[in-house]
Formats: C-alpha cells, sequence, structure tokens
C-alpha cells in the first residue's frame, strides 16, 4: 500500500469507508488528509480515524501525493477550480468517485495535465464489499495506476475498464445495482409475508438467501446461469418460479432497467460538464 499522503476533498460516507479501509489495511491515519468545511464533521474525523483535517480545501492538497476528489457531483466544478491551483503546484494523482462528471471536464477544472483517474464506486463499499470500476487518463503511469487502484481496492474488488464511455455501463451495472437487488429483497419479503411468514421471518431469510447466492456466485468457477441450472430440478419448485419470471420478461425488464440507467449518466455527464 501506497505511504504518500492522500487527501480527501469531502468527508462523506464515501470518503470514510476509504479512510477506513485504508487504515485497516495499515496506512497511517495521519498520513490521511481530510478537507471538509463542517466543524462537526471534521472533529466526527479526527474522533474517530485519528486523521488530519483542514476547512480549506487547498490547504489538504499541499504535500499531498493522492488527491480523493469525494465531493457530490453538483459542486465538484467549484471544488475543482477552487483547489486548481495547489494541484498545479504539487501535480499529485488525482482520483475522482464523483459519479457521472467527465475526466475532460475535471481536467479544465483543475487547469489541465492534470494525472487522473475516474472510478465508479458503489455503496456496498460502506461494508468494505464494494465493486469499483477505474479508468485512467492518457499518461498515467502504471505506478499512479497503481496507487489508484491501492485506495479503492481497501473496500472491496476493482477492475479497470478501456473506454471511459464504459462508466456508463458501470454506473448502469453496478453504480445503480445495489438498489436493484434491495428491490428484489423487498420484494421476495413482500411475498413471502403473503404467503403467511412473519415479517421479520420473511425479511431475514430473504436478506440471507440473498447473500448466500451471491457468496456462492462469488466462489464458483461457473457461470450464473449454470448455478441457476444446478438449483432448478426438472418439475421442482425452482422450475415453477423461474418460469413465472420469465415469462414476465425479467430479462427484458432488467435489460431496459440498465439502459435507461446507462442514458441517465450520459445526460447527468453533459449536464454536470456543461460550461452553462
Amino acid at each position: 500500500m501506497t505511504s504518500t499522503p492522500i487527501a480527501f476533498i469531502g468527508g462523506g460516507n464515501m470518503a470514510r469507508s476509504l479512510i477506513g479501509g485504508l487504515i485497516a489495511d495499515g496506512v497511517d491515519a495521519q498520513s490521511l488528509w481530510v478537507a471538509e468545511r463542517a466543524p462537526q464533521s471534521r472533529e466526527a474525523l479526527r474522533a474517530q480515524f485519528g486523521v488530519r483535517t483542514f476547512e480549506a480545501s487547498p490547504e489538504a492538497v499541499i504535500g499531498a501525493g493522492i488527491v480523493v476528489l469525494a465531493v457530490k457531483p453538483q459542486v465538484l466544478r467549484e471544488v475543482a477550480q477552487g483547489i486548481a491551483e495547489a494541484v498545479q503546484h504539487q501535480k499529485p494523482l488525482v482520483i475522482s468517485i464523483a459519479a457521472g462528471v467527465r475526466m475532460s471536464d475535471i481536467d479544465r477544472w483543475l487547469g489541465g495535465g492534470v494525472a487522473l483517474v475516474r472510478t465508479m464506486p458503489n455503496t456496498p463499499a460502506l461494508v468494505r464489499s464494494g465493486a469499483t470500476a477505474l479508468y485512467a487518463a492518457a499518461g498515467v503511469s502504471a505506478e499512479r495506476r497503481r496507487q489508484a487502484e491501492s485506495v479503492l481496492r481497501a473496500v472491496g474488488l476493482t477492475v479497470w475498464v478501456d473506454d471511459e464511455a464504459d462508466i456508463d455501463a458501470v454506473t448502469a451495472l453496478s453504480g445503480s445495482g445495489p438498489a436493484y437487488f434491495f428491490l428484489v429483497m423487498e420484494a421476495m419479503e413482500a411475498a413471502a409475508v403473503q404467503l403467511g411468514l412473519k415479517p421479520d421471518t420473511a425479511r431475514l431469510l430473504a436478506l440471507q438467501t440473498a447473500f448466500g447466492a451471491a457468496k456462492i456466485a462469488l466462489e464458483a468457477s461457473e457461470s450464473p446461469a449454470e448455478l441457476r441450472e444446478r438449483v432448478t430440478s426438472p418439475k421442482g419448485t425452482t422450475e415453477a418460479a423461474v418460469q413465472v419470471l420469465r415469462e414476465a420478461g425479467i430479462e427484458a425488464i432488467f435489460s431496459r432497467a440498465l439502459a435507461a440507467a446507462a442514458a441517465r449518466s450520459r445526460e447527468l455527464g453533459d449536464l454536470l460538464g456543461s460550461d452553462r
């Protein structure tokens, strides 16, 4: 793991997750710096993690080898422009975890010529079970790519994509994906209650079943389709349920859902990067 100081611009939930994961990986808390405007949040970060905190973002950048942009996409332009002078002086690796904001816009706001990696993490990073896709700007060295990956790997799985446009598909799949699974769990729980189970029992069984199925899929060499076939006995209960789901068009529903999410990701990129 890198020993270079890492400055987080923004101290929200995702930044906290990354900070916790990095410390668990052995990173010295004093090498983690956080710029956070809210006094109560700064104090909470110091108390929980022992990190250095700053009120002004440019102060956190000076001396940092890595800068993580961890603010809401809607304020990223203002924040990036505010630290541009410090970034140009320091020349750090800059990692963006802001959804929807394209690299060309971030680079422009930071003054140009920045070593920049755009990432798309997801909310399971909060429990160190995240899935993050990364894309590096041209000219980012292998060493800096390794540094970026080590930061995001502290909260889960990481994969690289070859084209920034792929981030829109990643946003639709893993970025928004937890909500799809929550919806499926919610629907299964409600259906089980209709069948007579107590709500607490239905919820516990639905959640543990989802967890178990994901664990099997992650650890197995077979594809999800092969795993499904293995547990679907001919003319059994599972086959009866799967047939209903397929007759309802579950594959087409998910295809349309992910296409809608990817389209919205592209729209947000246009909107957030607009100079108007």
